[in-house]
């Protein structure tokens, strides 16, 4: 490597000029004095000068990249260029790089690693759980790794799917050549990697003892580990913002010939419900962080309750965006449920305009449904009927994703390929989630189980059992494309059994203990139910293998065996798999043209000869 290439901008100099960015702003913010702010010097506790470490070292971080390149080139009447796009070799997954496939790349290997921290936390929860007294961690540092583990699934995973898949794979879906902001789509993935290693920071500076959700007063009380929370989910927010304008800017105004509304892929139609909800939610968020913010670090009172304020303030905002973000995390599974279904049964998507209809009212139905998470917090009593009601309501337009998946199914030539797999494991996870979802939408039930472990494993089958199998479901499907190389199929199976059997092992028998009381984040609980969370630890640690057998599968297909994937293993009639594997970095020598709907299976062929996309081949690589 050259000397040249070594000291550009590059993930080298971004770590240090983050470094030095953070030590600079930690100096800087000690120099800032005022009667207001003079507990700092008694309680040695000094948050502005923390949070003005956090956002120098994240400008010293994004300008070691290139990202200051751009707008001083213009300032200096330099043409505008996308040069970062041309970069060739692994050199290019380690800095800024406006190749939407480089981007969609960087996200899944990023994202997978942050994972990969979030699960190694819960394996440590779990080992402690395996006494109902104290075994290894304190109630402070145990607090800490519940909230870490939370904070981190929760805001890595909005972009779990949106981040690897969407930004490679809707381009080409819609015959694009690339993202409507190139630089603002890496923008998007390298704030989310600066937010990720700031919140491992807060081992440091205390931890925090908030669980993901940040309540007050306890945000406001928190040492300084509280600030890398609010760092993290600041930076998250905006990554989330700006990856949403930007997909529906790709969609809305990008799309090739013929490529209309009604043609539009499944899986971009869940890319543009979920991005609205991005666009609209995630302020409201970035709102309530800076007012904690203020809270904390200029003596303001937003949410302090004997100043004044309210902390019910903070629960109403955080929920406001919470609850979309649970769909924001939902709806992209449910595209690549129903991109992948139509592959594997040989049959068209069925019901292509109620799957539509039901990702579109999911979306508009997930801001009326907040406050059934305060049906506990002192909500007035006369409204928690409309929340009950609507939340109930929104069943509906998820019983139309089920349906869809079902009907598409039905007389199909299935073939239990690991993505098909996957899938199919995605319906029973979902289905058990929602049917637990149903005791915490009414408010008797609900006032029973909230803060119990039945809530929790409601939660993780919702998630876990929906995003993340989707997630390893859109790995399996669409990684060979992104790669040229095939998974091993046996290896995948083994993956997948073994992840089904255990996340089920684990979080059903959670529901049970959850009825008999235990209340979840308490680091100690009644000694009857010792036996049940030795089963429950003991999944969990299975269920943690299993990941290990696919970071294996991972290493041996696409490091050591390498067997080539060829343009279109899974017979798909997507435009992306048209292409070859990997899709070059130009994708396409003239935009294609769309005369067909985008599920064609069971045609003729002389009807699909007539309608197929004329799609030319791709530029080859240099």
């Amino acid at each position: 490597m050259s000397l040249r290439r070594l000291i550009g901008f590059n993930l080298l100099s971004a770590v240090v000029l983050g470094v030095a960015g953070f030590y600079a702003g930690w100096w800087l913010g000690h120099q800032i004095t005022g009667p207001s702010i003079a507990y700092f010097s008694a309680t040695n506790q000094n948050d502005i000068a923390l949070f003005v470490a956090y956002l120098v070292g994240v400008v010293g971080f994004l300008v070691g990249l290139g990202f200051a390149n751009y707008p001083v080139q213009r300032l200096l009447g330099k043409p505008p260029t996308l040069r970062e796009k041309e970069q060739q070799g692994a050199a290019r997954y380690f800095g800024l790089c406006t190749d939407h496939k480089v981007v969609g790349i960087q996200y899944l290997l990023g994202i997978g690693a942050f994972i990969f921290i979030g699960g190694l936390n819960a394996m440590l929860i779990r080992f402690e759980l395996m006494r109902p007294t104290h075994l290894v961690w304190n109630g402070n540092n145990y607090l800490t790794l519940v909230g870490v583990h939370g904070t981190m699934m929760m805001g890595m995973m909005t972009s779990g799917i949106l981040g690897p898949f969407a930004n490679y794979f809707v381009p080409l879906m819609i015959g694009a050549r690339r993202m409507a902001f190139p630089r603002i789509e890496a923008l998007t993935f390298w704030l989310l990697m600066a937010a990720g290693t700031i919140l491992m920071t807060t081992f440091a500076f205390g931890g925090f003892p908030t669980g993901w959700t940040g309540y007050a007063p306890l945000n406001e009380q928190a040492n300084m580990g509280m600030d890398a929370y609010i760092a993290f989910f600041a930076l998250v927010g905006l990554s989330m913002t700006l990856l949403g304008l930007n997909m529906l800017a790709t969609v809305i105004t990008m799309r090739a010939p013929g490529m209309t509304w009604g043609r539009l892929p499944i899986f971009v139609w869940a890319t543009v419900s979920t991005s609205v909800l991005m666009l609209l939610a995630a302020p409201v968020l970035i709102s309530a962080l800076l007012m904690l913010t203020m809270d904390r670090a200029a003596q303001t009172s937003f949410f302090n309750d004997q100043a004044g304020g309210s902390s019910y303030l903070y629960e109403n905002l955080f929920w406001f965006f919470g609850h979309p973000e649970v769909y924001i995390l939902a709806l992209p599974g449910m595209g690549i449920l129903l991109e992948i279904l139509p592959v594997f049964s040989r049959k068209p998507l069925w019901g292509y305009r109620l799957a539509v209809t039901g990702m579109l009212g999911i979306g508009l139905m997930s801001f009326l449904v907040w406050q059934h998470h305060l049906f506990v917090s002192g909500i007035n009593a006369d409204v928690r009927p409309f929340y009950m009601l609507s939340t109930e309501i929104i069943s509906l337009p998820t019983g139309f994703i089920f349906i869809c998946a079902l009907g598409t199914l039905w007389k199909g030539r299935i073939r239990a390929t690991v993505p098909m797999l996957f899938s199919l494991a995605w319906l029973f996870n979902f289905l058990i989630g929602g049917l637990s979802g149903v005791f915490l939408s009414d408010v008797p039930s609900d006032v029973t189980t909230h803060g119990s472990f039945f809530s929790m494993a409601h939660f993780h089958y919702t998630i876990m059992g929906g995003l993340l199998f989707a997630f390893f479901a859109g790995i399996y499907y669409w990684v060979p494309k992104m790669t040229g190389y095939n998974f091993n199929e046996r290896l995948g199976k083994w993956h997948f059994w073994i992840m089904f059997l255990a996340f089920n092992s684990t979080f059903g028998p959670l529901l049970v203990i959850g009825f008999l009381g235990m209340p979840r984040r308490v680091v100690t609980y009644a000694g009857y139910l010792q036996g049940a969370n030795d089963w429950v630890s003991v999944s969990a640690f299975v269920l943690g293998a299993s990941m290990l057998i696919f970071l294996a599968n991972l290493i041996w297909s696409q490091v050591f065996a390498r067997v080539p994937t060829g343009v279109n293993p899974w017979g798909s009639k997507s435009i992306e798999w048209q292409l070859p594997s990997p899709v070059p970095v130009h994708n396409f020598d003239r935009i294609p043209t769309f005369g067909s709907d985008p599920y064609p299976y069971g045609e003729d062929a002389g009807s699909m000869l007539a309608q197929r996309p004329v799609v030319s081949p791709a530029r080859p690589t240099p």
